[in-house]
């Protein structure tokens, strides 16, 4: 099972170098709010959504919401969310 996490905003990225190769740009299209966790949806483009389970408390450090240009950031077994 994948495991995902949230990680770097973009602009993060732009002063950081990271080994992971794979980035997916996306939009929020839904967050679904638990008490503990979330699960946040993306529009990858051509018809295509990935999801990823964060903390509450991540969610509400970056501000997400619904709309929001974000990338996933997938790195072995891990997928995370970052915004800029």
């Amino acid at each position: 099972m994948i495991r995902e996490m949230l990680i770097l905003s973009a602009k993060i990225r732009s002063i950081m170098k990271i080994s992971a190769r794979n980035q997916i740009k996306g939009v929020i299209t839904e967050i679904k709010s638990g008490v503990v966790t979330a699960r946040v949806i993306l529009d990858i483009g051509g018809g295509n959504r990935l999801s990823s389970v964060i903390t509450m408390e991540s969610v509400q450090e970056l501000n997400l919401k619904p709309g929001d240009e974000v990338y996933a950031i997938i790195k072995s077994t891990e997928v995370m969310i970052g915004k800029e």
